[in-house]
């Protein structure tokens, strides 16, 4: 575990990436190339039915500042500037949109040994600020994520979360929707030779009186290998297989299938990211 709470995203992310990352019913393929100069290119393509997507990513490093430039098939062109540590545990985040003019938006976020701030604003006469932040250690966290519209005045998110972590177990309690839900999860390392984790997620809603439980798991078969599987009480199974056939060049495969409906067919989607 690293030192410091970190940011309020991380609270219950191990337990997410387990449940969902790497899961789609979509074809994917992303290509990276690398420049001498250190300049990175990754060309995206997802096919969503009939519906197929398409960017272009660009990456300029100079010593602590990065530059990333994205054009998508809607001919949006999205720019993020980050600039890593102009002062000790500080990142400076810059973003925008063409040809949105009221996309521009800039953030800070601060690290410290027993705290996590993020804060952001966006470069309009009326801005929604966002702010989270988190107190504690790397073993016991609480922290806070709101924004809040000037325009209205009102506060249009307000979250709070605890997380617990020690050297093989994490579970987390978030109060999310302004308080109407409430969100639990558990992320357990099993054997840390094999990779081998479980993970589960309740989430119950108060306005519909809904709950939703899912479960997974995954194992490396191999070092190169990794295969994961989750479950919810709605009957929606899925799996994936996943291979590092080269450094950093992965394909992925899974399938998703529900067990109320037997009659429909399962839904495959394919991954293949490569990295010469």
């Amino acid at each position: 575990m690293g030192k410091g709470p970190g940011l309020y995203t991380e609270i219950g992310k191990k337990a997410r990436d387990l449940l969902y990352k790497d899961y789609q019913t979509d074809q994917k393929f992303t290509l990276t190339t690398t420049s001498p100069t250190g300049v990175a290119i990754t060309s995206a393509g997802t096919k969503k039915g009939e519906l197929f997507l398409a960017d272009v990513n660009t990456q300029l490093k100079n010593k602590n500042v990065t530059t990333d430039i994205k054009v998508d098939t809607n001919s949006n062109l999205f720019t993020t500037i980050t600039v890593d540590e102009p002062a000790p545990g500080l990142k400076a985040i810059f973003s925008f949109r063409v040809p949105d003019q009221r996309s521009g938006k800039i953030e800070l976020q601060y690290l410290h040994e027993y705290a996590g701030i993020s804060s952001s604003i966006g470069l309009t006469a009326n801005p929604v600020v966002n702010f989270s932040g988190v107190l504690g250690t790397n073993v016991l966290a609480l922290g806070t994520d709101i924004s809040f519209d000037t325009k209205t005045g009102n506060f249009t998110k307000c979250n709070a979360g605890l997380s617990f972590s020690n050297a093989d177990l994490i579970a987390s309690l978030a109060l999310n929707e302004k308080g109407d839900s409430v969100n639990a999860s558990y992320y357990h390392i099993v054997n840390p030779l094999t990779n081998t984790a479980v993970g589960a997620e309740v989430t119950h809603s108060f306005s519909t009186n809904v709950n939703t439980i899912t479960v997974g798991t995954q194992h490396a078969l191999d070092p190169l290998t990794t295969v994961k599987a989750r479950v919810n009480n709605v009957g929606k199974a899925t799996a994936l297989i996943q291979h590092e056939w080269r450094p950093k060049s992965l394909f992925t495969i899974s399938g998703e299938v529900d067990t109320k409906s037997i009659d429909k067919s399962p839904k495959v989607g394919l991954a293949l990211a490569l990295k010469p």
